[in-house]
């Protein structure tokens, strides 16, 4: 098994993404990237963690490639808009790719440049090493699958 820790913005509607994705085992919403150790989601909101909300995804390499999660990633957010998505705006909503290996940076980068066609304004998403991952409070996993929903408004 693999993991990718991605942002884009909330965390409820990528994981949901993801959850419905063949080949992946597991998700987890939580917060990564900041200086604050285990923070909280109202930490987090304020701006002052340096956190992103992100999803950690745990794959199966043999059913779904990296470079499949990442295209996954570049259609179901905008990559063009620094620290925002739709109406939510902050540093902890910003675009970015935790990377856990040399060859998924390099997926990355490689992800960055195919997809950079696809926008009228430049991608400003961060490629970043992995940092210390902190699950989210247990009312954020699954959080848009326990109150009935299919996918975020966005």
């Amino acid at each position: 098994m693999e993991k990718a820790t991605l942002g884009a913005g909330c965390f409820w509607g990528i994981e949901a993404l993801f959850r419905r994705t063949d080949g992946v085992v597991a998700t987890r919403v939580g917060y990564c990237g900041g200086h604050k150790t285990d923070p909280s989601y109202q930490q987090v909101c304020t701006g002052q963690t340096g956190h992103a909300e992100v999803v950690e995804v745990t794959f199966d390499p043999t059913r779904i490639a990296y470079a499949q999660i990442l295209d996954l990633y570049f259609k179901n957010h905008d990559p063009t808009t620094l620290n925002r998505q739709g109406p939510d705006k902050g540093t902890q909503y910003r675009s970015v790719i935790f990377w856990h290996t040399p060859a998924q940076r390099a997926a990355a980068r490689a992800a960055l440049m195919r997809h950079a066609p696809r926008f009228k304004q430049p991608i400003v998403t961060d490629v970043v090493p992995s940092a210390p991952f902190y699950e989210a409070e247990e009312y954020h996993q699954r959080y848009l699958e326990k109150r009935g929903l299919a996918f975020c408004h966005l």
